[in-house]
């Protein structure tokens, strides 16, 4: 049976999420701000919940924040299959 959550996380894009958004010194306000001109309206909680796996992230969040991110969805992905072998 598959449990929606794993290890307590909801997610394990926000893993990749984080440490992309730290490399390039941008705020997690920042992120919410930029991803809303993008059309995804979300605020600074929401992302800092996505990045500590408090939040699922949909399908549609998931192909905005790897654009905005310039990654493909397959390498925000990646981090779940590492975990997984």
């Amino acid at each position: 049976m598959f449990k929606n959550q794993a290890e307590g996380r909801k997610n394990y894009i926000g893993i990749k999420m984080r440490e992309v958004r730290k490399q390039r010194g941008i705020s997690q306000r920042q992120v919410a701000d930029d991803l809303a001109e993008m059309g995804l309206i979300i605020d600074k909680n929401a992302v800092q919940r996505m990045e500590s796996g408090q939040r699922f992230i949909t399908d549609i969040e998931l192909v905005v924040i790897s654009k905005y991110l310039d990654i493909p969805v397959n390498e925000l992905l990646a981090f779940f299959d590492k975990e997984k072998k």
